[in-house]
C-alpha cells in the first residue's frame, strides 16, 4: 500500500467568501486575514508531515506550495465537495487523509497517526477526528471510494461527526477515532483556538491583530 495522500479542503481567502461567522466584531477584511493565516499555518504543518502527495482542494484561486497538487472543488453542497474531492484525487491502492483550514492548532503528530493506522495491516479502514462543534476535522480512508457516503451526511450540524461515523460503519468499515480538536468560526473559537497555536504562528498573530477584543462587562 502506497503512503497516504493528504488533501486539503479550503477556500481561497477573499473578503466576504471566507469566516464570515467572524463578522462582526471582525471586518470581512480582517476575517480573510485570519482565514489567511490559518490556511498558510495548515499548509505547513502538512508541508512538514510525510505524505505520498500533498493536494490543496480549492474553491477560488489561490497558490500551493512547492511540490503540491492542486484541484478546484467540485460540488454545490459541502457533502458533494468532500466526496468529489477523494474521488478526484484518488490513486488506487492508496489511502487518502483530508482536513480543512479551520483547524490551525493541527500537528504533524495528529496526520502522522492518521496516516500509520491506514497504513497498518491490522488498522481500521477509516479514521475520523471529532471536532467540538458536533463536526470532523480529518476523515480517512484506506479505500477513498468509501468517501461517497459523504453525498448523502447533512453537514454544519451538532450530529455530523457521529452520523459520519455511523454511515462509514453501515458499509461495514472499522472506524477509528482521533483526538477532537476545536476548528475556528466564531470570535470566540478564533481566540480559544489561537491560545492553543504557538504565539508566534501566523494564526496567533492574525488574531491578536485582527479579532477585537469584547467589550468589558460593565459593573
Amino acid at each position: 500500500m502506497s503512503a497516504a495522500q493528504v488533501l486539503v479542503l479550503a477556500k481561497a481567502p477573499t473578503p466576504g467568501r471566507v469566516k464570515t461567522r467572524l463578522c462582526p466584531p471582525c471586518t470581512p477584511e480582517q476575517a480573510a486575514r485570519v482565514a489567511a493565516a490559518a490556511l498558510a499555518d495548515t499548509l505547513d504543518t502538512v508541508t512538514t508531515a510525510a505524505a505520498g502527495a500533498r493536494i490543496l482542494v480549492i474553491d477560488g484561486d489561490h497558490p500551493a506550495p512547492p511540490g503540491w497538487a492542486t484541484l478546484p472543488q467540485r460540488g454545490d453542497s459541502l457533502g458533494d465537495r468532500l466526496a468529489n474531492a477523494f474521488a478526484d484525487a484518488r490513486t488506487p491502492g492508496t489511502p487518502a487523509v483530508l482536513i480543512g483550514m479551520d483547524t490551525p492548532q493541527l500537528l504533524v503528530e495528529h496526520l502522522d497517526t492518521a496516516r500509520e493506522l491506514l497504513a497498518s495491516a491490522d488498522g481500521p479502514d477509516a479514521v475520523l477526528g471529532p471536532a467540538v462543534d458536533g463536526g470532523w476535522w480529518t476523515l480517512g480512508l484506506r479505500d477513498p471510494g468509501h468517501a461517497t457516503v459523504l453525498r448523502t451526511v447533512a453537514t454544519s450540524t451538532a450530529s455530523t461527526g457521529r452520523r459520519t461515523v455511523v454511515a462509514l460503519r453501515r458499509r461495514g468499515l472499522r472506524v477509528r477515532l482521533l483526538p477532537w480538536l476545536s476548528d475556528v468560526d466564531t470570535a470566540a473559537d478564533a481566540r480559544a483556538v489561537a491560545n492553543l497555536c504557538p504565539p508566534d504562528s501566523r494564526f496567533a498573530r492574525a488574531v491578536a491583530a485582527e479579532v477585537p477584543q469584547p467589550a468589558p462587562v460593565a459593573r
